[in-house]
């Protein structure tokens, strides 16, 4: 039996959600993980019409890029699209997961698979993540109580390494201590020398995290005055990042790589700002909507940046810089991987069907060319 919750943990190996923004919304959006799915559609944009297909195909999960329920909201009605969207997959039962940014920069997602495309080589983050801020708490507790300490630690959002939780080391000893007449030890007397049985905790915690920790440590600790070390860890990179950058095996025109773009992703055409003659040699990528990353394309010395669309000014930024910027659309530069997610899901679970929306398509339309006057 497959549950919603397999292909979700499936889901956050293949894009950890530690990698997605701030901002996002990932994750588990709707439904019930302990649910048994034989059928999993996956999709760009959740719409109405991939919601029905879902119900006529008998899908229990959507695997959706862009995330329904972006922004916070205080009801549910079919008084929109979006709501009437939801109503439609919780009647049914349907759950809806996204990864959104996480896939978008993961080790084999959105990003990778354009540079893989276009045979960019030493392929790399465009914007590398920075290393995270994070300390070691290390503290000393009796052997009994050295699970509630522990798990209160853990609850408070501490002992995270990558995609494991409840990370810790443990390492037994002998602790020694001597108690002053003010003092209320709860093992052993005041005044005289003890020597008792624990164990050297140690866990990491993001800075963040280190007030919520020790608070915790505080509560649950059954000594009178704990002792407590902090030390901070310098974090090496993971090299993930956002975008991607690569070079051409052999440097060619920004007219030939405009081909080159348009025939992987399967277009009639692609949008550009630049010349066509200009020698593009390092080329910056970053999916979808993301004229944000042109600065850094233009840091990294990329003489051509790939994403879906761009505001007007953005372009116009771009032929300031002297960088080729390819546009071949939002749709375009997404959808593909949303097709062979489905196809990495069909492969580790075999017992059930994974396909992408056959409903789904790119809302841009092309208009046919205007009758000489």
């Amino acid at each position: 039996m497959t549950t919603v919750r397999d292909v979700c943990n499936a889901l956050k190996a293949i894009a950890p959600l530690q990698l997605a923004k701030d901002w996002d919304n990932v994750g588990l959006l709707v439904g019930d993980e302990t649910a048994e799915i034989r059928r999993v559609i996956t999709c760009l944009t959740l719409t109405y019409e991939v919601a029905a297909e879902a119900v006529s195909t008998g899908a229990g999960l959507i695997v959706t890029h862009h995330p329904i329920l972006f922004k916070p909201v205080k009801r549910i009605t079919a008084n929109n699209a979006e709501g009437k969207t939801l109503l439609l997959l919780i009647r049914h039962g349907i759950a809806v997961y996204s990864s959104h940014t996480a896939w978008d920069n993961s080790l084999s997602g959105i990003n990778q698979q354009l540079a893989q495309l276009l045979e960019l080589e030493e392929i790399k983050p465009l914007r590398a993540r920075a290393p995270a801020d994070q300390v070691k708490i290390v503290t000393f507790v009796p052997q009994p109580q050295l699970d509630q300490v522990r798990d209160a630690i853990w609850n408070s959002g501490a002992g995270v390494i990558g995609n494991y939780q409840k990370c810790s080391f443990n390492l037994s000893g002998t602790g020694t201590f001597y108690g002053s007449d003010a003092s209320n030890p709860v093992v052993g007397q005041a005044g005289r020398l003890e020597q008792v049985e624990e164990v050297r905790l140690e866990v990491v915690c993001s800075s963040e995290l280190l007030e919520r920790a020790l608070t915790a440590l505080r509560l649950t600790h059954p000594y009178e005055e704990p002792a407590v070390d902090i030390y901070p860890l310098k974090s090496p990179s993971d090299g993930g990042g956002s975008g991607r950058i690569g070079t051409l095996e052999t440097p060619t025109t920004l007219d030939v790589l405009n081909r080159r773009v348009a025939k992987v992703l399967r277009q009639p055409y692609v949008q550009f700002v630049g010349d066509p003659k200009l020698i593009v040699a390092r080329v910056g990528i970053a999916c979808g909507a993301a004229a944000e990353f042109l600065r850094d394309a233009r840091r990294a010395d990329c003489q051509a940046f790939l994403t879906g669309e761009a505001r007007f000014h953005s372009c116009l930024e771009a032929r300031e810089y002297g960088i080729g910027m390819i546009l071949p659309g939002h749709y375009a530069t997404e959808r593909f991987a949303m097709e062979t997610l489905a196809e990495r899901l069909n492969q580790e679970f075999p017992e059930i069907a994974v396909t992408a929306s056959e409903h789904e398509q790119d809302p841009l339309c092309l208009a046919p060319t205007a009758d000489p006057v």
